[in-house]
């Protein structure tokens, strides 16, 4: 579904990615991983087309979506939940939520749409009308994903998802992830948790440096002596 090909990327004079490779199926998680400043955050913007690829190509549905603007890589299915969440935190919770649709027609699949994420996020539905800077951390970061979520993506990218929360909640989300990618869509996963992403991934890249060091199905790399030494622990 997206192909990532030898893409390079620069902050200014500063070399971000060198040589990074990835792909997405259809469905499914995708694990994205490694140390920091790796080059993870910044290979999902070139992919969203904030950062432009200085090399490489980007197809998506195999089409060439390299030079493609941002907005338009939203509209065929591609969305970002950024590291940070971003929420406008004076919004109420389902404001927030519905400013994640702004690409859809507002009709009755709006509705539609915000009722799976509340499926999804029982406690989203509970604060629907609190102003979302009074939410904790976890529920801020429900909150993020269920804003990408509105835009009805094929892809969704996930940055850094449980930066900052609780045990008991970065295992909640790992496992809301997995429900999701089980509808169909297809989930990149960026993580510093090497073994839990593993755990609940179906596929897995590793880069380090802004270069691509190992991919592929993530039983594999849970087992790959390489991996598990230098990215394990053990």
């Amino acid at each position: 579904m997206l192909e990532v090909k030898n893409i390079s990327a620069y902050y200014g004079d500063a070399q971000a990615l060198e040589d990074v490779s990835l792909s997405l199926p259809a469905h499914g998680v995708t694990a994205f991983l490694g140390p920091n400043a790796a080059g993870k955050s910044t290979t999902l913007r070139v992919i969203s087309g904030l950062i432009p690829a200085a090399t490489g190509t980007i197809e998506f549905e195999g089409r060439d979506i390299t030079r493609t603007p941002p907005q338009e890589r939203v509209a065929m299915g591609i969305v970002h939940v950024p590291e940070g969440r971003r929420l406008f935190n004076t919004m109420t919770v389902e404001d927030n939520l519905i400013l994640g649709g702004y690409t859809q027609r507002k009709d009755r699949k709006t509705t539609e749409r915000l009722n799976e994420i509340y499926d999804h996020f029982p406690k989203l539905a509970e604060r629907r009308k609190q102003e979302a800077g009074l939410m904790s951390g976890g529920e801020q970061q429900m909150c993020a994903v269920g804003r990408g979520l509105m835009a009805g993506p094929k892809v969704l990218m996930i940055d850094e998802m449980s930066l900052g929360l609780a045990p008991v909640i970065v295992k909640q989300m790992f496992g809301i992830v997995k429900d999701i990618a089980a509808t169909g869509m297809s989930v990149l996963l960026v993580e510093q948790h090497v073994k839990n992403a593993l755990d609940v991934a179906d596929f897995g890249t590793i880069i380090d440096g802004g270069i691509t060091r190992a991919s592929g199905p993530a039983a594999e790399l849970r087992e790959s002596d390489v991996v598990r030494e230098s990215y394990l622990g053990h």
